[in-house]
């Protein structure tokens, strides 16, 4: 599963509810305001009981009585006024409150369009960069938005496909001069008559120099390939089967290096659809490196495990202790910590490389660990054969 940021309080929803919200709060507050200087102006504009007039040939008594009826009026007047505006203060704190949730609702409608297109370039990535946003709807903001992202898709998977092309176009090329220098050291070696022994010493450096180029190259395609991810050789795969062909392979190096080798399987549980040759690339280049940076007469420990829908091959080796900071880097192309841990310059670089690669290209993960008691754990954590029927399904 990928990786989504967590949602933050200010996000642009937030911000235009709180918009919505105040602009509502704005005009409210406006509206009742005026309505309570118009209700002060009209009492002011009222004349002050007590005060009227007195009505030529009205009896005092009926006089009194009209003051008395004004100054009940009046009172009434201000109760119902001061009602009013009470009532409009309280109804406006209830639209404040139903302001906010439709504000909400209705700011998560407008932005509901980007929240499609985040999603939808989040989940493309290096391995399927040919998938486009389309965005359907008007030419609006949204639209001109997602049709960008689509063009730098575009350029990117062209930029991609062209690097692809480059790696594997010129591995290849390369290979025929290769052949051609190597069958020119073995002819000037094969000549009748002796050869000086410092013929033969170069000569035998110029094979070592051009197998360890040979590898390079033969690292690049392999790169190449599974950072392309189409596999012609793709079928259900015993994971037990390639380790135990990958140490009978290597036999010989683990017999002169007086490796012990400790295997932990998990019956035949452990299958994995992928391509066989890659896998078995894969496997091969965790066997080399345990072989090569482990320390002579130590361990290697292999071990395979299915759990749920994911098959891990963890890899162990002995060695001296080393710096956890950088063996996170190792998975880095070209990239070593030092002498001793390449094998007094053996090995292309590319090693753990291909392997997280090859483990991205079929949908799985690679863990690096520095042991506390010295050496490295290699765990690669692929989909399980079941998964992968699953999802093809």
């Amino acid at each position: 599963m990928k990786w989504a940021p967590p949602r933050r309080l200010g996000t642009v929803r937030a911000r235009f509810t709180a918009l919505y919200a105040g602009l509502f709060l704005l005009s409210g507050t406006a509206l009742l305001l005026i309505a309570a200087a118009v209700a002060s102006g009209s009492r002011a504009s009222r004349a002050v009981p007590g005060t009227a007039p007195e009505q030529p040939g009205t009896p005092a008594r009926a006089q009194a009585r009209i003051e008395e009826l004004e100054q009940q009026l009046a009172r009434v007047q201000e109760s119902q006024s001061a009602q009013i505006l009470l009532g409009s203060a309280v109804a406006l704190a209830v639209m404040a409150v139903v302001s906010l949730v439709l504000g909400w609702f209705v700011a998560g409608r407008v932005l509901r369009p980007l929240r499609t297109v985040t999603e939808a370039t989040r989940r493309i990535s290096a391995d399927n960069l040919h998938e486009r946003l389309a965005v359907p709807g008007p030419g609006d903001e949204v639209k001109d938005l997602a049709d960008t992202i689509d063009g730098l898709l575009e350029r990117l998977e062209g930029s991609f496909a062209a690097q692809r092309r480059f790696v594997a176009n010129a591995s290849h090329e390369l290979r025929t001069p290769l052949a051609t220098m190597r069958a020119a050291v073995d002819v000037a070696v094969a000549k009748p008559g002796p050869v000086p022994e410092q013929t033969l010493a170069l000569a035998g450096r110029m094979r070592g120099e051009l197998d360890q180029v040979d590898r390079l190259l033969e690292g690049f395609l392999v790169l190449a390939r599974s950072r392309h991810g189409d596999f012609t050789d793709a079928a259900r795969v015993p994971l037990e089967e390639v380790v135990s062909a990958s140490l009978g392979a290597r036999a010989p190096d683990i017999a002169a290096k007086e490796l012990t080798v400790r295997r932990t399987d998990a019956d035949g549980r452990a299958q994995v659809w992928a391509s066989r040759s890659l896998l078995r690339r894969l496997v091969d280049n965790l066997v080399d490196n345990a072989i090569t940076h482990n320390d002579t007469g130590g361990r290697i420990g292999v071990s395979t495990r299915a759990g749920g829908d994911t098959v891990r091959l963890a890899v162990e080796t002995g060695g001296p202790v080393l710096d956890p900071g950088q063996v996170a880097e190792l998975a880095q192309p070209f990239r070593r910590l030092g002498a001793d841990r390449t094998g007094r310059g053996r090995g292309s670089g590319l090693g753990l490389s291909i392997v997280a690669a090859v483990a991205e290209a079929h949908g799985g993960t690679l863990e690096l660990r520095a042991r506390p008691e010295g050496g490295l754990r290699v765990t690669v954590t692929l989909p399980g054969a079941d998964r992968a029927d699953g999802a093809a399904a």
